[in-house]
């Protein structure tokens, strides 16, 4: 057992109760549509989720919402703190509550630090308009390398899981960066790849006016075809695993097909209206998909 003490944000220190239940009213706050798949887990498994959960929004705010002269500093902190954690010395409350997960599910610790360079990417410099290669780059980053540790969790870390892994990641990845276009360009970001925005007539890479561009829609198009290919892919490949310790992934995967498809029946007339499920929706995916 590692250890060390962990403390909240006023400095009380916390046991491993406290530590857990302070971790999973982070999530449930955070309203991420991943709780959803969470809940399918046994306690255990479920706890393991939320605290890389918690890693990931953690990563993620410092990225997005820290100043940025300050952003490499905070990602560079979180490469000793993981570092510190699997040498059994973590020091951060998330790290804290990753021991067990870590030590229980065999969690690898590149995949964190792989999380970390795919944040890295973001807070250099805003992203806009890379090349096809760099944003799968990015994208196996920031969604492959957080599936990599799923399936750990999830109970199946075997060849056939993780490149269901690498190939839902990419596919939840896309989905969020075409639902999220206009939040995006606010940030100063565009994540549509140069090739498609020139092959459909997009000059130049800022953002505003890459959304206020007719041909938009198209592009999203020929984004979205990649996305289907890689549920197309981590479908067929989840037959070879687990069925049961795969429920959460299928549970994933077909919340964000689901969602891709609202995407595509609408055809991005409005890049900045908001794409979601509705609670029923979201709950009979859930049924279907997760428990049967």
């Amino acid at each position: 057992m590692v250890s060390g003490a962990a403390f909240d944000s006023v400095g009380t220190i916390l046991d491993d109760a406290a530590l857990r239940e302070t971790i999973r009213r982070r999530v449930e706050a955070a309203g991420t549509s991943f709780y959803w798949a969470m809940r399918l887990l046994p306690r255990k498994r479920r706890d393991g989720m939320y605290a890389v959960y918690a890693f990931c929004r953690e990563v993620d705010d410092i990225a997005d919402d820290w100043p940025a002269a300050e952003r490499a500093a905070g990602l560079a902190a979180w490469r000793d703190e993981i570092a510190a954690l699997y040498a059994g010395r973590p020091n951060r409350l998330i790290a804290r509550a990753l021991a067990e997960p870590v030590e229980r599910f065999d969690l690898r610790e590149g995949d964190f630090h792989d999380i970390i360079a795919g944040m890295e990417m973001d807070a250099a410099e805003d992203i806009r308009a890379p090349d096809l290669a760099t944003l799968d780059l990015y994208c196996s980053r920031v969604a492959g390398a957080v599936g990599h540790l799923s399936v750990h969790v999830f109970g199946d870390a075997s060849p056939a899981a993780h490149r269901v892994a690498d190939a839902l990641g990419r596919a939840l990845q896309l989905t969020n960066i075409l639902r999220d276009l206009a939040e995006d360009a606010r940030r100063g970001r565009l994540y549509l790849p140069r090739e498609m925005l020139d092959r459909h007539g997009i000059a130049g890479a800022d953002p505003v006016a890459a959304l206020r561009h007719p041909a938009l829609p198209a592009v999203c198009r020929d984004l979205a075809e990649i996305a289907l290919g890689h549920f197309d892919t981590a479908e067929a490949t989840m037959a070879e695993c687990s069925r049961r310790a795969m429920r959460p992934a299928a549970t994933m995967g077909a919340l964000y097909r689901a969602m891709l498809d609202r995407m595509l029946r609408d055809g991005w007339r409005d890049p900045a209206a908001r794409i979601s499920l509705s609670k029923g929706r979201k709950l009979w995916l859930v049924l279907s998909h997760g428990l049967i």
